[in-house]
């Protein structure tokens, strides 16, 4: 679901960036009434495990690979202002670090990843769950319900957005200059892979997930009255080790997304469309492969084109990105609790 640079027109992406950017300011506004210093590792900590998941990619039939998101359960957890927040820094450090999205796609990947999925999704877990109480069997139904349709209206989004290019921007010879894949084979080739295979996978993680932390950290859900309560002081490893411990076992086993072989639907790059219909859209070739990533696709080129290396790669992936999301949190938090005592001194 990571749309690439050269799928999308400019006409597409740039007025949707437009579109994010008062997004992402009522989102940074939402969230800073209730950010506070102990709170910001848990949003560091939840985006950290959106960057992770996304990184086990899943085998689909055809070739194809897909991997979750997590975004309706950083909503449950702490919000969907706080799950934009979240997601939209991992993705930003996907795209940048690693090349895993376009810099140009970036608002557009946002907005089907980082707004429709957590708030579509916590919504329906909201209407699903209604009074019922955390952890019951409802409200953990609504958990997986919510999280498996979130996951999908994010998927239909992202393939209207590709098949409505060849409708809209075409060469004078007639061809497509961008996504090359009408509505007919955008549309059902992305929600196969959704529907059937990361969506179930989806569910299952955030309700396992939301079962898990209901036993071992429950005031870490910002709706749990155990949240509002005084936290006693204690130390960050013992406050936050039912998230750490199961982050540094993600970190571990992250090489398993490199059993998915395959490159997921409309994430090919300019060989794979030329081998697919026989030439390059010429808006695609425009724009794609522009940007030189530090660590293109979670690997390091010294490390060699091995097994080996790229299991090194994988890992050393895992824990740089995890790394510069916590000081991109720390460091923007830093700043907006900064800003809030200047205005209450003030």
């Amino acid at each position: 679901m990571h749309i690439p640079d050269g799928y999308l027109s400019p006409a597409t992406t740039i007025p949707v960036f437009a579109g994010m950017v008062p997004v992402w300011g009522v989102a940074f506004n939402k969230v800073k009434k209730t950010l506070s210093k102990r709170r910001v590792p848990t949003l560091a900590l939840c985006s950290a495990f959106s960057f992770l998941i996304m990184m086990f990619n899943v085998p689909v039939a055809g070739g194809s690979s897909a991997h979750a998101v997590g975004a309706v359960l950083i909503a449950i957890l702490l919000g969907p202002w706080a799950a934009t927040i979240s997601v939209s820094t991992a993705l930003l450090i996907q795209a940048l670090v690693f090349g895993d999205g376009g810099i140009m796609a970036y608002g557009i990947n946002c907005l089907n990843m980082a707004v429709v999925m957590p708030f579509t999704g916590y919504y329906i877990y909201k209407l699903i769950k209604g009074k019922a109480e955390l952890g019951t069997g409802r409200s953990l139904a609504a958990t997986f319900i919510g999280s498996y349709f979130g996951l999908n209206l994010a998927a239909f989004l992202a393939s209207v957005e590709f098949g409505i290019q060849p409708l809209l921007f075409r060469a004078a010879d007639g061809t497509p200059l961008y996504c090359p894949y009408p509505l007919s084979a955008s549309i059902p080739s992305m929600l196969f892979a959704h529907g059937l295979i990361a969506g179930p996978i989806e569910g299952i993680i955030a309700t396992s997930a939301v079962a898990y932390l209901l036993k071992y950290a429950p005031q870490l859900f910002m709706q749990n009255q155990l949240a509002r309560m005084e936290e006693p002081k204690v130390s960050f490893l013992q406050r936050f080790k039912a998230i750490l411990i199961p982050l540094g076992v993600l970190v571990i086993l992250t090489p398993l997304g490199l059993i998915a072989t395959g490159t997921a639907w409309g994430e090919w790059g300019a060989d794979d469309i030329k081998a697919q219909l026989g030439y390059i859209p010429q808006g695609f070739a425009a724009m794609a492969d522009k940007w030189n990533a530090i660590m293109p696709d979670y690997s390091l080129p010294v490390l060699g084109g091995g097994q080996a290396g790229a299991v090194t790669g994988y890992i050393l992936s895992a824990i740089v990105g995890i790394l510069l999301i916590s000081a991109l949190i720390f460091f923007t938090s830093k700043m907006v609790i900064r800003a809030q005592k200047e205005n209450e001194e003030s």
